[in-house]
Protein backbone atom coordinates (compact mmCIF):
# COMPACT_ATOMS: atom_id res chain seq x y z
CA UNK A 1 0.00 0.00 0.00
CA UNK A 2 2.78 2.44 0.91
CA UNK A 3 4.62 1.59 -2.30
CA UNK A 4 1.50 2.41 -4.32
CA UNK A 5 1.11 5.69 -2.44
CA UNK A 6 4.72 6.68 -3.17
CA UNK A 7 4.32 5.83 -6.87
CA UNK A 8 1.01 7.72 -7.04
CA UNK A 9 2.56 10.77 -5.34
CA UNK A 10 5.52 10.73 -7.73
CA UNK A 11 3.25 10.54 -10.77
CA UNK A 12 0.96 13.30 -9.54
CA UNK A 13 3.88 15.50 -8.48
CA UNK A 14 5.93 15.11 -11.68
CA UNK A 15 4.08 17.78 -13.66
CA UNK A 16 4.16 20.14 -10.71
CA UNK A 17 7.88 19.67 -10.15
CA UNK A 18 8.53 20.19 -13.86
CA UNK A 19 7.20 23.73 -13.49
CA UNK A 20 9.72 24.39 -10.70
CA UNK A 21 12.56 24.77 -13.18
CA UNK A 22 12.42 28.57 -13.05
CA UNK A 23 12.97 28.81 -9.28
CA UNK A 24 10.06 29.25 -6.91
CA UNK A 25 7.33 29.53 -9.51
CA UNK A 26 7.62 33.27 -10.06
CA UNK A 27 4.29 34.25 -8.52
CA UNK A 28 1.35 32.88 -6.57
CA UNK A 29 0.81 32.14 -2.88
CA UNK A 30 3.55 29.52 -2.79
CA UNK A 31 6.10 31.97 -4.14
CA UNK A 32 5.03 34.62 -1.64
CA UNK A 33 5.14 32.09 1.19
CA UNK A 34 8.64 30.92 0.24
CA UNK A 35 10.04 34.35 -0.74
CA UNK A 36 13.68 34.71 0.28
CA UNK A 37 14.24 31.00 0.86
CA UNK A 38 16.71 29.02 -1.23
CA UNK A 39 17.13 25.38 -2.07
CA UNK A 40 15.10 22.53 -3.44
CA UNK A 41 12.63 22.22 -0.56
CA UNK A 42 11.31 25.81 -0.72
CA UNK A 43 11.03 25.58 -4.52
CA UNK A 44 9.08 22.34 -4.35
CA UNK A 45 6.86 23.69 -1.56
CA UNK A 46 6.17 26.91 -3.51
CA UNK A 47 5.30 25.10 -6.72
CA UNK A 48 3.27 22.46 -4.88
CA UNK A 49 1.29 25.17 -3.07
CA UNK A 50 0.68 27.00 -6.34
CA UNK A 51 -0.31 23.78 -8.11
CA UNK A 52 -2.47 22.42 -5.32
CA UNK A 53 -4.55 25.54 -4.90
CA UNK A 54 -4.44 26.68 -8.54
CA UNK A 55 -3.66 30.19 -7.38
CA UNK A 56 -0.82 30.86 -9.83
CA UNK A 57 -3.14 30.40 -12.80
CA UNK A 58 -5.73 32.62 -11.12
CA UNK A 59 -3.04 35.16 -10.24
CA UNK A 60 -1.82 35.37 -13.83
CA UNK A 61 -5.38 35.70 -15.12
CA UNK A 62 -6.33 38.37 -12.59
CA UNK A 63 -2.97 40.10 -12.10
CA UNK A 64 -2.93 39.29 -8.37
CA UNK A 65 -0.68 37.30 -5.98
CA UNK A 66 2.45 38.93 -7.40
CA UNK A 67 1.64 37.80 -10.95
CA UNK A 68 1.58 40.09 -13.97
CA UNK A 69 -0.29 40.05 -17.23
CA UNK A 70 2.48 41.61 -19.31
CA UNK A 71 2.78 38.49 -21.47
CA UNK A 72 6.55 38.30 -21.03
CA UNK A 73 8.08 35.03 -19.92
CA UNK A 74 11.46 35.81 -18.42
CA UNK A 75 14.34 33.35 -18.63
CA UNK A 76 16.05 34.02 -15.33
CA UNK A 77 18.24 30.93 -15.49
CA UNK A 78 19.81 32.18 -18.74
CA UNK A 79 20.51 35.56 -17.16
CA UNK A 80 22.02 33.96 -14.04
CA UNK A 81 24.14 31.61 -16.14
CA UNK A 82 25.33 34.51 -18.31
CA UNK A 83 26.32 36.56 -15.25
CA UNK A 84 28.14 33.57 -13.76
CA UNK A 85 30.16 32.97 -16.90
CA UNK A 86 31.01 36.63 -17.51
CA UNK A 87 31.58 38.14 -14.06
CA UNK A 88 34.92 39.86 -14.73
CA UNK A 89 33.95 41.29 -18.11
CA UNK A 90 30.54 42.34 -16.78
CA UNK A 91 32.13 44.10 -13.80
CA UNK A 92 34.46 45.99 -16.14
CA UNK A 93 31.61 46.99 -18.48
CA UNK A 94 29.31 48.08 -15.66
CA UNK A 95 32.12 50.12 -14.09
CA UNK A 96 32.49 52.18 -17.29
CA UNK A 97 28.80 52.11 -18.26
CA UNK A 98 29.12 50.38 -21.62
CA UNK A 99 30.64 47.44 -23.40
CA UNK A 100 29.83 44.23 -25.20
CA UNK A 101 29.06 42.17 -22.09
CA UNK A 102 26.77 44.83 -20.63
CA UNK A 103 25.03 45.10 -23.99
CA UNK A 104 24.58 41.32 -24.09
CA UNK A 105 23.13 41.35 -20.55
CA UNK A 106 20.63 44.07 -21.43
CA UNK A 107 19.64 42.13 -24.54
CA UNK A 108 19.15 38.98 -22.49
CA UNK A 109 16.99 40.96 -20.08
CA UNK A 110 14.93 42.39 -22.99
CA UNK A 111 15.85 46.01 -22.25
CA UNK A 112 14.38 48.17 -25.01
CA UNK A 113 16.64 50.39 -27.12
CA UNK A 114 14.94 53.44 -25.59
CA UNK A 115 15.95 52.33 -22.07
CA UNK A 116 19.46 51.10 -22.94
CA UNK A 117 21.30 54.31 -21.98
CA UNK A 118 19.40 54.59 -18.71
CA UNK A 119 20.03 50.88 -17.95
CA UNK A 120 23.77 51.33 -18.49
CA UNK A 121 23.93 54.55 -16.44
CA UNK A 122 21.92 53.18 -13.51
CA UNK A 123 24.08 50.06 -13.28
CA UNK A 124 27.26 52.15 -13.55
CA UNK A 125 26.09 54.54 -10.82
CA UNK A 126 25.30 51.57 -8.58
CA UNK A 127 28.43 49.53 -9.31
CA UNK A 128 29.43 49.36 -5.63
CA UNK A 129 25.95 48.10 -4.71
CA UNK A 130 26.12 45.38 -7.38
CA UNK A 131 29.70 44.15 -6.92
CA UNK A 132 29.87 44.40 -3.14
CA UNK A 133 33.23 42.62 -2.75
CA UNK A 134 36.03 41.06 -4.74
CA UNK A 135 34.71 37.56 -4.15
CA UNK A 136 31.00 38.25 -4.70
CA UNK A 137 29.06 35.35 -6.24
CA UNK A 138 27.07 35.53 -9.45
CA UNK A 139 23.89 34.87 -7.47
CA UNK A 140 24.53 37.93 -5.32
CA UNK A 141 25.37 40.04 -8.38
CA UNK A 142 22.11 38.95 -10.07
CA UNK A 143 20.15 39.74 -6.90
CA UNK A 144 21.87 43.12 -6.56
CA UNK A 145 21.14 44.01 -10.19
CA UNK A 146 17.51 43.13 -9.53
CA UNK A 147 17.42 45.39 -6.47
CA UNK A 148 19.00 48.27 -8.38
CA UNK A 149 16.53 47.91 -11.25
CA UNK A 150 13.56 47.68 -8.87
CA UNK A 151 14.60 50.98 -7.27
CA UNK A 152 14.25 52.73 -10.65
CA UNK A 153 10.68 53.36 -11.77
CA UNK A 154 11.48 53.09 -15.48
CA UNK A 155 13.76 50.05 -15.24
CA UNK A 156 11.80 48.07 -12.63
CA UNK A 157 9.97 46.16 -15.37
CA UNK A 158 13.29 44.61 -16.43
CA UNK A 159 14.13 43.28 -12.96
CA UNK A 160 14.30 39.49 -13.13
CA UNK A 161 12.05 37.62 -10.77
CA UNK A 162 13.73 35.84 -7.91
Amino acid sequence: MIKKLVVFTAIVSAPVVAFAADNVGGCGWGSKLMAGNQGIAPQVLAVTTNGTFGNQTFGISSGTSGCTQDGVVHSNWKTAKFIGGNMNRLAKDISVGNGETLSALSSLMNVSKEDQASFNAVLKNNFASIFTSGDVTSEVVASNIRSVLLSNETLATYAPAV
